[in-house]
This record gives structure tokens, C-alpha cells and sequence, in this order.
């Protein structure tokens, strides 16, 4: 696709003025958004991506359609599975629910900036560089095989990373939260609120997500306008997925297995191809078409059998009752597992984070509907 730039320029600032007016809303009115206003948001954006991929289809044929389709369906899946480490992240700060919109949307921007600069290096490369497809394939493949082999008795608890261990000793922080501040004067002295560091944290989290999202994507398209516009679909919706399907977590039991297999067609893909291209006569290359297919089916069939699964561990009478209290989102479910993690933090479980102003009273209870101990322990099996 040899593109000239006003295209570019033109995608660019549409998904800005999308993500502008999304930001206006939640910063005129921050608060818990309803169920039906997140099925619309989440409707919109589905929408606008196939809308999108229509007009690729029309415009530079199926080829270039089906490979954005089978990019953003991967990049939406990877997505969903990371919302567990969001919610673990929102439970380990104590993010008020009223303000969790505005941490989301903002560290899905910095995250998508991010990604930006990531896709364009990461295209350079690729276009120089033919071996890296064989280093892609096999790190895919390592990576479908950590989620495949993981336990659910892995740790459950958020890993602070070097960024924000880095801006916690730079910048001074407040202990307690201020509003939506970012920043807050204190004693004549101009120090940053655990809301900067959150929104840190969401970003640079994401960006590690790329490290197995964005070679996914290369192995299922090499042009880096499908690359950028794939995952900026991807992103945009999810602050309104969050709400919509937080409850919904837990039950998706077998996620991780569905996406370590769809990890692993690609990056024996990702091998296939790149031998092909060598010379090897016996090395085929797999057309976007099976790609596409391959990806939908897996996804399907996991969404359906972790469902039947919830559904049957909820009906028997051993966990019916265990079962039901997350669903409910009682208050045991909110202080079990992800409350007490977040209590025990040492650097943001001080008095002043914990008192009513903090908003801790509102985090504590909003975390049990969006997840559980059943929640927590799944997102060790994920990661």
C-alpha cells in the first residue's frame, strides 16, 4: 500500500477528534458509566471499525480487508485478556470508580502514542531485516506456550515496572488523591497525585502488551497503515469495555488458552512464510482467508466452552454459593482478593489513601462487580 501522506494525516486526525470528544464527555461528567451507555460506546466502535474494513474491501480489495480484519479481531482479543491486569491495576491504586473512566482513557492515548512509535520502528525493521520474521514466529510461539503452560496459582499481584518505579523517586507524590488532579500544591510545594502515577502504570502496561500484540499483527500483515489502524480500533474501545464486561471476566475461564493457540498459528505462520520466501519449495504460505478463519473459530469456540464452563461451576452444588457472591459483587468478593492486595500496598495503602476522601470506600466496593477473587486468581492463569 503506497499510501500518500494526507491519508495518514487524515486517519490520524479523525482518530483524534473521536478520542477528543470521548474525552470531553468523561471530563464533563466523571462517573460510573451505565450498562447501556457502554453498549453503545462499545456498538459505536465496533461499528466504526467495520465501516472501516468495509471500505478497504472496496477500496484495495480483499486482501488488504481481510488482513486489517484478522489484525483488529486479534488485537481486540489480546485486549480483552489484558483488562485483567487493568482491574488488577485499579485495585492495586484504589482508583475511585467516578475516575476510573478518565485513568483509562488517558493511559489508552499515551498507550496508543506509544504504539505509534513502536509500529513505525518496528515496520523499519521488518523492511530491512527478513530474519526477524523467524525471530517474531518463535517468539509468538514461546509466548503461546507460557500462556498455555501457566498456572493458576501464579502470583495474582501487580508488578510496578521500571517507568513507574522511576517517576515514583523523580516526582514527589502525594499519598491520597485529589479529585481527577494530576497534580495538587502541598505546603507551598507542587507534587503529583497516585492519579498520575495510575495512568503511568495503564500505559506503560500496555506498551508491554505490544511485545506480543504488535508481532501478532506483523505476522498477519506487513503494511503498517493496517498495523496502526488495527490496533487504534482496538484500543478506542476499551475504556467502554472494561465497564461493559468487567463482571464478565471471570467466566471467560478458557481465554488465555484460546489466545495462546491463535499466538501459535500466527507465529508458525510468521516461520511458514519467511522459509517460503527462502526457497523452501515445501513451505507454504497460508492465505489471509484461513487466517481469518482459523482466528474467529478459536475465539468462538473458546468464549463458548469458558461460558458452558461458568455456567456449569455456578449450577453445581458445591460452588453455587461461591459462585453467586461475585456475580453479585458483594462486598467479601470486593475486600477478599483485589481489596486486600491493594490494601497491602506499601506505597499507596497509607492511612490517607485508605480514609473516605480517597475515594477508597467507592474502589472498595465498586471492585466487587467488577471482579472477584475469581477474577484475580484468573488473571493468574493469564499471565
Amino acid at each position: 500500500m503506497n499510501l500518500p501522506p494526507w491519508i495518514w494525516l487524515a486517519t490520524i486526525t479523525g482518530f483524534m477528534l473521536v478520542l477528543a470528544v470521548d474525552f470531553y464527555l468523561v471530563a464533563r461528567n466523571p462517573r460510573e458509566p451505565s450498562f447501556k451507555e457502554c453498549v453503545g460506546w462499545v456498538t459505536f466502535y465496533v461499528a466504526l471499525a467495520g465501516v472501516f474494513g468495509a471500505g478497504l474491501l472496496l477500496v484495495s480489495g480483499p486482501a488488504h480487508g481481510g488482513e486489517f480484519f484478522a489484525g483488529w479481531i486479534t488485537e481486540y482479543s489480546l485486549s480483552v485478556d489484558n483488562l485483567f491486569v487493568f482491574l488488577l491495576i485499579m485495585s492495586r491504586f484504589r482508583v475511585p470508580m467516578r475516575y476510573r473512566q478518565k485513568v483509562l482513557l488517558v493511559g489508552i492515548v499515551l498507550a496508543l502514542l506509544m504504539r505509534g512509535v513502536f509500529i513505525a520502528l518496528g515496520a523499519e525493521a521488518v523492511a530491512r531485516f527478513d530474519w526477524l520474521f523467524y525471530v517474531f514466529g518463535a517468539f509468538l510461539v514461546y509466548t503461546a506456550w507460557k500462556l498455555i503452560s501457566s498456572s493458576s496459582e501464579e502470583s495474582d499481584e501487580f508488578s510496578e515496572n521500571a517507568v513507574i518505579r522511576a517517576t515514583r523517586r523523580l516526582l514527589p507524590t502525594t499519598s491520597a488523591y485529589h479529585g481527577a488532579s494530576l497534580t495538587v500544591r502541598v505546603d507551598g510545594r507542587r507534587m503529583v497525585t497516585p492519579m498520575l502515577i495510575v495512568m503511568v502504570a495503564i500505559g506503560t502496561t500496555d506498551l508491554l502488551f505490544a511485545l506480543d500484540s504488535i508481532p501478532a499483527i506483523f505476522g498477519l500483515t506487513k503494511e503498517p497503515y493496517l498495523v496502526f489502524t488495527a490496533n487504534a480500533f482496538a484500543l478506542m474501545g476499551l475504556r467502554q469495555l472494561f465497564f461493559l464486561i468487567g463482571g464478565l471476566l471471570d467466566r471467560l475461564v478458557y481465554l488465555s488458552k484460546g489466545l495462546s493457540v491463535v499466538l501459535a498459528f500466527i507465529g508458525v505462520k510468521l516461520v511458514l512464510e519467511a522459509m517460503h520466501h527462502d526457497g523452501v519449495s515445501w513451505a507454504p504460505e497460508i492465505p489471509i482467508v484461513v487466517s481469518l478463519g482459523v482466528i474467529v473459530a478459536t475465539l468462538a469456540v473458546t468464549t463458548v466452552a469458558s461460558l458452558v464452563k461458568s455456567s456449569r461451576s455456578a449450577g453445581s452444588p458445591t460452588s453455587g454459593s461461591s459462585a453467586a457472591s461475585p456475580s453479585a459483587g458483594s462486598s467479601s468478593a470486593g475486600s477478599s482478593s483485589l481489596g486486600s492486595s491493594s490494601g497491602a500496598s506499601p506505597s499507596v495503602g497509607s492511612p490517607s489513601v485508605g480514609s473516605p476522601s480517597a475515594g477508597s470506600a467507592t474502589a472498595g466496593s465498586s471492585e466487587g462487580s467488577l471482579g472477584s477473587a475469581s477474577s484475580a486468581s484468573s488473571e493468574g492463569e493469564r499471565r
